[in-house]
């Protein structure tokens, strides 16, 4: 079966799988990301074979992605042969093998069914111009069999859009797709790709919520799910993460895997930084909380005692000098450090740390200028 004349009629550009070698990553543009991917910032539970598809996709028309601030004429030449009037369409041919390597005809229908009817619906753009532009149809249109071994499909300009023009990316490894088989591992690299390389924390709820899972406590959900995902992305993938939870809180931080080079040599740098601010970031809440559970604080007392000695380094310094202090001169008086509780405790070392303070030099410029934790 081929495609119609009707549908020929919409179809501006031909893309198609020549066999060639494959890139060694691939470019996925946040817009795609965020609105097929992980619309709502939930992650849609994307099959790996559909997966394929969409890897497939990438590698074929990445030679014509680009960032409209770095090629703004290109753009215009976007909107003038796909934006110009409603239900317009690319045709793209991939080989079967590239979705199913066993050779797999149901694999391969399956994956482009659930792509065909993912997210059906209308679809609206404006284009340069200001003319509101229609597309109706999932990701793909029309897959058909035209030729022994491929799939041919349209490709709306919609989607297309958000495939090409690219104003920001992120690199995805082409072979991940192949060489991890859950799907939920690939979707969690993907928003790996995107969080900030100091790294990001969510609730377990939130982290539930946004790849469909049901764990009840953060233990199970980092050595049931994150550590699997962890071990193949140090595999398989350029670049991997760390993690840790307390409570109902778990944080991620990405790090650059051992064995992948990277182009970037401050990238690397940035990355081992990253590893470095993650054992600090460990060291301080580790801390905060033993002050928290040792002392009994409250919320409420904690809030300026915790920001300034998370946030400000020399003041963090100057607390676990008037700590020293103060649990130096209850030995003195042969009393418990911990008779002294919530407000107290801290009332104690705000002025062990007024003390230390006026004793500098700094102190003598501005004798009243101590940071304040109570």
């Amino acid at each position: 079966m081929s495609l119609s004349e009707k549908d020929l009629r919409h179809v501006r550009k031909k893309f198609e799988d020549k066999g060639g070698k494959v890139p060694d990553k691939i470019r996925l543009g946040n817009h795609f990301v965020d609105d097929f991917i992980f619309d709502d910032q939930q992650a849609a539970d994307i099959p790996i074979n559909a997966l394929r598809v969409i890897f497939n996709i990438v590698a074929i028309i990445g030679n014509e992605q680009f960032r409209p601030e770095d090629r703004p004429k290109q753009l215009s030449l976007f909107d003038e042969e796909f934006e110009t009037e409603n239900n317009i369409f690319a045709s793209i041919k991939i080989r079967n093998s590239k979705i199913s390597p066993s050779g797999s005809t149901k694999q391969v229908v399956d994956a482009y069914e659930f792509l065909a009817k993912f997210k059906m619906g209308w679809y609206k753009s404006l284009n340069s111009k200001g003319k509101e532009i229609k597309t109706f149809g999932g990701l793909i249109s029309t897959p058909t069999y035209d030729q022994r071994g491929f799939t041919t499909f349209l490709i709306s300009s919609y989607w297309l859009k958000k495939l090409l023009v690219i104003p920001e990316y992120n690199y995805v490894l082409y072979h991940l797709v192949y060489n991890i088989r859950n799907n939920k591992h690939i979707i969690f690299s993907i928003w790996l790709s995107k969080i900030p390389e100091s790294g990001t924390m969510l609730k377990l709820g939130n982290f539930n919520k946004k790849f469909g899972l049901n764990y009840k406590n953060t233990k199970d959900f980092c050595f049931k799910f994150l550590k699997p995902i962890k071990i193949n992305l140090d595999r398989y993938n350029s670049f991997s993460f760390q993690y840790r939870y307390e409570k109902d809180s778990i944080f991620i931080v990405p790090i650059l895997t051992k064995g992948f080079s990277h182009p970037f040599e401050e990238a690397k740098k940035l990355i081992e930084s990253n590893q470095e601010n993650f054992n600090q970031s460990h060291k301080i809440n580790r801390r905060l909380l033993y002050f928290k559970k040792r002392y009994r604080l409250d919320e409420a007392e904690t809030v300026q005692f915790f920001h300034q000695y998370e946030n400000i380094p020399q003041t963090r310094e100057l607390i676990e000098r008037a700590f020293k202090e103060f649990i130096r001169n209850c030995r003195m008086r042969k009393i418990a450090s911990t008779d002294f509780k919530g407000q107290k405790f801290l009332i104690e070392i705000q002025a062990h740390i007024k003390h230390l303070y006026r004793n500098t030099k700094m102190g003598e410029i501005f004798p009243n200028g101590y940071p304040m934790i109570v």
